[in-house]
């Protein structure tokens, strides 16, 4: 009976772990806070320098710190075979992860407004096919994003296999391969308070609106490209 238990122990912690190892590439690898493409200030007016430095070097920072710790306790959980620690640790590397994920995609999804330039290429050609035109994927991709409850995040995702594009809505920290495997994330808009309170206070669609002045549309269309290499 306390073989069979401790058995039993063993599978849940793999099974556990496995699951939230799974999700992300780094896999058991630390992971570092990337450097901003350009200055706090480079967004304004869009968005504050203020916001900026605390989005980025406190609240990316704590994912960082958070997914990194709960890696340690991965290894130390593993050498022990603790089933009980497991659901802990996978429930801190999947946010955490995914924090980290998402932002790290994020600041590179936005450039200052003076480097803004149109999308064009294969993502506009795709974007007409799907909304019909850029100004229906704003407004759409906007809608949904400020309806989103709570914390979370919009995004624009493509369906590799296809080449089709989809919005969809994250809730906290899920990535785009949590909520829809089979999908790439092209372009995301952060709508946790913290991406905006300190300048639009609670009007989330004042923030919604701003943001596409700002959005690098070039960054979008590359990763639209590279999802259509990997479908084929």
């Amino acid at each position: 009976m306390v073989h069979a238990l401790l058995s039993r122990c063993t599978t849940l912690w793999r099974q556990s772990v496995s699951r939230a190892a799974s999700t992300f590439p780094a896999g058991a690898d630390a992971v570092t806070l990337p450097d901003l493409p350009y200055e706090y200030s480079a967004l304004e007016p869009y968005i504050s320098a203020e916001i900026m430095e605390l989005h980025h070097s406190k609240h990316h920072q704590a994912y960082v710190t958070n997914y990194n710790k709960a890696l340690e306790q991965w290894v130390e959980s593993e050498s022990r075979q603790d089933a009980v620690s497991a659901p802990k640790i996978s429930s801190a590397l999947h946010f955490n992860g995914g924090g980290h994920l998402n932002h790290s995609i994020f600041w590179k999804n936005l450039c200052p407004a003076k480097d803004a330039h149109p999308c064009s290429g294969n993502l506009l050609d795709a974007i007409k096919r799907d909304f019909g035109s850029m100004e229906q994927l704003q407004s759409k991709l906007s809608a949904e994003s400020a309806a989103v409850q709570g914390s979370g995040w919009g995004w624009l995702a493509c369906k590799r296999e296809t080449g089709r594009l989809a919005i969809i809505t994250s809730a906290n920290q899920d990535t785009v391969a949590h909520v829809a495997p089979g999908l790439d994330p092209i372009l995301g808009i952060d709508v946790w308070e913290h991406a905006y309170y300190l300048q639009y206070k609670n009007v989330r669609p004042n923030y919604l609106k701003a943001i596409w002045n700002v959005i690098n549309w070039e960054d979008a269309a590359a990763r639209y490209d590279e999802a259509q290499r990997k479908g084929k």
